[in-house]
């Protein structure tokens, strides 16, 4: 018997459809639009923080894998006990040490296999007796004995046979360049002192070999390995004598013990840094200080059975690149904060449209009975519906494009990911149903203006902009006091941001103001379009806060973006251009090397040279002072120039330009002037040298010539050094006239003015500005942060031409049915469209000149505290032509953004009205008055 239907009253009727999946069917050009929208806000949250850990990984790696390898090698040696006789150095005994060695370094250390060496090498070189051997000052060559394991695997044999021997009868190797440097070949006998005996030892050559990779750290830790060196030997004459390597045979290895006291074992260690993150520089600093002089160094000490102590500058490695990225993630900050802001405004600005769009629905929702919270929770649900799944998305695939520098799953945190996601979907999630909850929690009145000229501020508005205002007054007060140094204070990164805020609610604050004054002057125009848009501009709802905030945060950042970049641009440039003096450099490797004498003529002659300026440079001379022998030496470089050239040149570069006529000839040079010892020429000199010469002319002894200089001008720079003194003379006035140095001015070819050079003389090398410039990009860290500050400005631009576009969406109803009902009382389209252009081109105006005046005050206004040293070279300061490179306002950066949003406010302003134009009036005066 079937159960009879209840019939409680009391019991409440299911609904017909569930709510969520009425509203997304209802709307679901506007569900895939709020989609769209979280998905890309989403997907640049998530893979911001994956991309700055990608380049800051990319950055340790490397800085150790481009590091010189003597820097970057752990080197483990041990002196060798007097009383070893052999029997520990045997090969297999090293062997099983080395093994345990490489064990023993602790995490995240990794080392090399393939490259791992170890052997015995004298450490104080011993003299080779032989006569035949090639003694250049009389001297006798000086060899170190070393057997590195290995030597088949990392050297292919040329002639003979690679050594074996034994300790009594010793059998060495030698490289191409050693063997065709000292003489050797396949045979020859070598002898070397014995420490105990007069008889000396003799070491048999049994092979050449020539290194396969001879910049592997198997060669190059000891260069003297595989490339001989003719070293000085200073007393009271300088003379040189040759310093090679033997390569003994890991049998013959004892043998070094007879030479001389200062023998030792090493093993060789090459650190890998494929496994390595930018989040290992602590446990690798704690790694690093536990083997050179900890627990792990007791460990080795053990294995190998010595005193041992292991070096290294992997540590000032690690160091180095985290001064360098300490100085980067501050000015990254401030882009990150900036773009966030922005976004976050956008998102604000996209529920705002939907509460607009449905606010009738909800009043009339209210009016028949619904709570708030039964409002407030299906608006949640049904952005939940669309803003989740999207944000979930947009992880994944920030997940699947930005991976880890080796291509691997790993390696890279997903939880910074996972909580701007978090942010981004809760932002969404929330905006809509706080909105509505806010704006209908009391009844409303129909027909009540809401629009900027007569809403008034609130004092809780009011309390707000004031919190704010201290907040960036607070920001900016530390930024320019203590710099970007502290990167854990986020409210100095966020600058820009407040500032940017403050003057958006200025803005917005005196927005009636202008349009009050153009009111006036536009009644006495024709026609009615232009009252009219002035008269609907002004009754822009006062929710329009937001685009205008938008818009303003957007150019804020865009011009702060801009700036840095063209900052760090500027200071490259710089530089490059201090380090080569002019677009090329033509000078010899070594000081005072002669310019041929027709090398001016025949560069000036190239495609592309516009000038060339020939200059005499000698380093080091003695400056006497004013003050007499009681002053401290000083040496400076002394340098010789043809005035009307370099003069030239000086203006074009700007460093130390000065009048042709301060360097004016005494006309009494050249070697007829060697005598004449007391004419004084004319000197240009920086503040030290003209500080110790004094006013008075001064006697100045060089290679040059003597003479007497008497300071003219002074100037901080000049091209031709990038040293910090110097000494300006004419150089038809000195007495031994002898160009060093050529500067190039022009878009000359690299290849074709090396050719040139070439063919006058193989001691002279070409430096080209632009190579060196590229010099200082040479670190992920840099290149990494430049494209975070590229990301920023693009997506700042993407979001203020969707805040321009939500803003214009949010009132299209109403200018659709206003327009419609223009054009019965006879607006023709044209009007149609200089009437929607002039009414959005108000706010789009006064939001492009804040932006612009906003961004070129923060610039200044910020600067003393940001310093893009580190951002645009790659080496400290110190060790680069420029000691900083401050923030300046880029003019572009300032005026592009904001013409471009006044432009593509009007193309949508006209885009939206050639839309309405197409549609039929009478739909629009049939749907009702809409408000």
């Amino acid at each position: 018997m079937p159960r009879p239907r209840s019939s409680r009253p009391d019991k409440p009727a299911r609904p017909v459809a569930p709510w969520v999946r009425t509203r997304l069917r209802t709307a679901p050009r506007a569900a895939a639009a709020l989609a769209l929208l979280v998905l890309v806000t989403a997907y640049l949250a998530a893979a911001l923080p994956r991309a700055v850990d990608r380049y800051e990984t990319e950055g340790l790696r490397h800085d150790i894998e481009t590091a010189a390898p003597r820097d970057s090698v752990l080197e483990l040696t041990s002196p060798i006990p007097v009383d070893e006789r052999g029997p520990g150095l045997a090969p297999d005994v090293l062997q099983g040490q080395s093994d345990t060695v490489r064990g023993l370094f602790p995490a995240p250390v990794l080392t090399d296999p393939e490259q791992t060496v170890h052997g015995v090498r004298t450490v104080k070189r011993v003299p080779g007796s032989d006569p035949w051997l090639p003694k250049p000052d009389g001297l006798p060559p000086e060899f170190v004995l070393s057997s590195p394991s290995g030597l088949a695997d990392h050297a292919t044999l040329r002639q003979g046979r690679l050594p074996a021997g034994t300790a009594a009868a010793p059998e060495a190797a030698v490289t191409a360049k050693t063997a065709g440097s000292l003489r050797l070949k396949p045979g020859s006998v070598v002898h070397v002192p014995h420490k105990f005996g007069a008889e000396p030892i003799a070491v048999t050559i049994t092979g050449i070999v020539e290194p396969r990779a001879p910049e592997s750290p198997y060669w190059a830790v000891e260069p003297l390995l595989r490339t001989p060196a003719l070293a000085p030997l200073v007393g009271a004459e300088v003379k040189y004598y040759w310093q090679a390597a033997l390569l003994l045979s890991p049998a013959s290895a004892p043998a070094a013990l007879s030479t001389t006291n200062d023998v030792e074992v090493f093993f060789r260690f090459v650190p890998e840094a494929g496994h390595l993150t930018g989040r290992d520089t602590d446990r690798l600093d704690a790694a690093l200080d536990s083997a050179t002089g900890g627990p792990d160094l007791v460990k080795m000490r053990k294995a190998v059975k010595g005193n041992a102590t292991l070096t290294t500058q992997l540590d000032a490695i690690v160091d180095s690149y985290r001064s360098m990225r300490d100085a980067i993630d501050p000015v990254v900050a401030v882009a990150v904060f900036g773009i966030g802001a922005v976004a976050a405004v956008v998102l604000a600005m996209t529920g705002g449209l939907f509460v607009a769009r449905r606010d009738s629905e909800l009043s009339l929702l209210r009016s028949r009975g619904a709570s708030l919270t039964g409002i407030g929770l299906r608006l949640l649900g049904e952005t939940s519906a669309v803003a989740v799944p999207a944000a979930a998305l947009a992880l994944g695939l920030a997940v699947a494009t930005v991976r880890p520098p080796d291509g691997g799953s790993g390696g890279i945190p997903l939880g910074p990911s996972v909580l701007a996601t978090a942010l981004v979907a809760l932002i969404s999630i929330l905006v809509l149903p706080v909105r509505a909850v806010v704006l209908h929690r009391r009844p409303r009145l129909h027909g009540g203006r809401d629009d900027l000229l007569t809403a008034r501020p609130s004092r809780r508005r009011t309390v707000l902009e004031l919190t704010l205002l201290v907040l960036a007054v607070g920001a900016v007060a530390s930024l320019r006091l203590r710099g970007t140094d502290d990167s854990g204070d986020h409210l100095v990164s966020a600058a820009p941001v407040l500032v940017g805020l403050i003057a958006a609610m200025v803005l917005v604050r005196v927005y009636p103001l202008p349009l009050r004054w153009l009111a006036r002057p536009a009644r006495r125009l024709r026609g009615a379009v232009g009252p009219l848009a002035l008269a609907r501009a002004g009754r822009a709802p006062s929710s329009g806060t937001l685009p205008l905030l938008a818009l303003v945060l957007a150019l804020t950042t865009a011009a702060f973006g801009g700036s840095v970049l063209a900052g760090v641009a500027d200071a490259r440039d710089r530089a490059a251009l201090l380090a080569t003096g002019a677009d090329a450099r033509i000078g010899g490797s070594v000081e005072w090397t002669p310019l041929p004498a027709g090398l001016t003529a025949s560069v000036r002659g190239l495609k592309g040279v516009r000038d060339v300026a020939p200059v005499q440079i000698e380093y080091g001379v003695s400056l006497p002072s004013h003050q007499g022998t009681s002053a401290p030496p000083m040496s400076a470089p002394i340098v010789g120039v043809e005035p009307d050239s370099y003069t030239r040149l000086a203006n074009r570069t700007g460093f130390g330009p000065f009048p042709a006529g301060l360097l004016a000839s005494t006309g009494r040079g050249g070697e007829d002037a060697v005598a004449d010892t007391e004419r004084v020429l004319p000197a240009i000199a920086s503040p030290a040298v003209a500080e110790r010469l004094g006013e008075g002319p001064m006697d100045v002894i060089a290679a040059a010539g003597s003479f007497r200089v008497q300071v003219v001008a002074v100037r901080s720079t000049t091209p031709a050094l990038d040293d910090a003194d110097f000494l300006l003379v004419n150089g038809a006035d000195l007495t031994h006239r002898s160009d060093t140095q050529l500067l190039v001015t022009g878009p000359v070819d690299g290849a074709a003015l090396r050719a040139v050079v070439e063919a006058e003389s193989d001691s002279l090398a070409v430096k080209l500005r632009t190579e060196e410039r590229a010099t200082y990009v040479d670190s992920p860290l840099q290149s990494g942060a430049e494209r975070i500050y590229l990301g920023a400005i693009g997506a700042g631009a993407a979001f203020a031409m969707v805040a321009v576009l939500l803003s214009l969406l949010q009132s299209a109803p109403e200018r659709t049915t206003l327009l419609a009902r223009l054009r019965t009382m006879g607006l023709t389209r044209k009007q149609a469209r200089r009437l929607l252009g002039l009414e959005a081109l108000p706010q789009a105006v006064l939001a492009a000149l804040g932006g612009t005046l906003v961004g070129w005050a923060t610039v200044p206004l910020l600067a003393p505290g940001i310093d893009l040293f580190r951002l645009a070279l790659a080496a400290a300061p110190g060790f680069a032509p420029l000691d900083s490179a401050p923030l300046r306002a880029d003019p572009w950066s300032l005026v592009l953004p904001a013409l471009a949003v006044v432009v593509l406010t009007g193309l949508a302003a006209a885009g939206q009205a050639w839309w309405a134009g197409r549609r039929s009036s009478i739909q629009e005066l049939r749907a009702g008055d809409a408000r």
